[in-house]
């Protein structure tokens, strides 16, 4: 059983109650909050040896450890609040690298306006760091994964490979999306953390739709990353969103305008009989596998 497999395990055993709109398989669960708003409720763990090495420094990885969860709430179409950070350190050196990790975290924090309120620690033979997030979007700028429609257009934010590149110092696309759910009505949307491939095959899944992309399309982060390193690699966190042509129009009028937000056109949404595409050299077209980065 992989991590999918197992998702959709605990997606049939685990029921809600009737306040969550919306609880696993999603990037936060979505929660009746108040008039006009839900809450969003999202986690992340990252593992020495896994998301990060002996060699990166403690401020580089509380960075990352936070970010992720923004990241999570961005890909809602939300705002980010409250962040607890827990952490199991070695005995020996664990309370100086909690402090640079807290360095790191204070830092992206007030980048993003997210207040720390609380965690926990434990010894342990390795580092790791998991942080829970609360955050509130308004429910007219609310996006799922499940929302993509027939004849949409695919896009993504930035470029794809910087996770090869090790991308330790990510920045949340936060405005970003920020911009997209408030000017545009997108139909769904997430953030690329564990490759293209995979990302695009959980949003489809989500909607029971099939997909176009096209390499000739796709923006690589740098010249030397391979495609295959880019579209599976994963560690991206940049967005990847479906909107109507209608929708995608007004979008393209406004970068025209603006020249913001950074996005590309990749591909589009078909039914999901046609199942996943991807259109490389010469029109070749090959079946999408759910490639990219799979716990267990």
């Amino acid at each position: 059983m992989n991590e999918l497999k197992f998702i959709n395990y605990l997606k049939k055993t685990i029921k809600h109650g009737k306040d969550v709109v919306c609880g696993i398989g999603d990037d936060a669960a979505v929660i009746n909050y108040r008039s006009g708003k839900y809450m969003l409720f999202a986690s992340d763990m990252i593992v020495e040896g896994i998301h990060f090495s002996k060699k990166d420094t403690p401020q580089d990885i509380g960075w990352k450890a936070v970010g992720i969860n923004i990241s999570d709430i961005a890909a809602m179409g939300g705002v980010p609040k409250y962040i607890v950070i827990s952490a199991s350190a070695p005995g020996n050196s664990g309370l100086k690298i909690l402090k640079g990790i807290i360095k790191g975290a204070k830092k992206i924090c007030k980048a993003f306006n997210v207040n720390i309120v609380g965690g926990d620690t434990n010894r342990g033979r390795n580092l790791v760091i998991d942080t829970a997030i609360i955050g509130e979007v308004e429910k007219k700028c609310l996006v799922l994964r499940s929302g993509a429609k027939e004849g949409d257009l695919i896009f993504v934010s930035g470029a794809l490979g910087k996770g090869v590149l090790k991308n330790l110092r990510m920045v949340p696309r936060l405005e970003e999306a920020r911009v997209l759910v408030k000017q545009f009505r997108i139909n769904s949307m997430c953030d690329i953390s564990d490759g293209l491939f995979l990302d695009l095959h959980r949003l489809a899944g989500a909607s029971n739709v099939g997909a176009f992309i096209y390499k000739s399309l796709i923006p690589l982060y740098s010249d030397s990353t391979s495609f295959s390193d880019a579209l599976s690699y994963g560690e991206d966190f940049e967005l990847l969103f479906t909107l109507s042509l209608k929708e995608a129009k007004k979008l393209m009028r406004y970068i025209g305008k603006h020249e913001y937000p950074p996005v590309t056109l990749i591909g589009e949404v078909v039914s999901g009989k046609k199942g996943l595409n991807f259109v490389g050299d010469e029109g070749k077209v090959t079946k999408i596998r759910p490639r990219g980065y799979l716990h267990f």
